[in-house]
């Protein structure tokens, strides 16, 4: 896993349109999903089912430097109830 200078997860960009990313928007609101966590565990699962030898090595030590950070960050940061 990537971080950043400040020592936070990679943040990355991709293509979406908007039409199908307010609808993945309203439909993670009413499921109370937030959509980063959601495509976070999609891509893990992914690699996890579809991943070689190597990838599923990475996921396995990015797994393992996020709760490390999280240890001495004190947690997952907390979930926002969603309106």
């Amino acid at each position: 896993m990537r971080l950043n200078p400040s020592g936070h997860t990679f943040t990355t960009k991709f293509r979406i349109s908007h039409r199908m990313c307010d609808a993945y928007g309203t439909a993670a609101a009413r499921r109370r999903v937030d959509r980063g966590t959601d495509l976070v565990d999609h891509v893990r699962e992914f690699i996890r089912t579809h991943g070689n030898k190597q990838e599923l090595a990475e996921v396995e030590a990015a797994e393992q430097e996020l709760a490390e950070r999280r240890a001495r960050k004190g947690g997952r940061p907390k979930k926002e109830p969603n309106a």
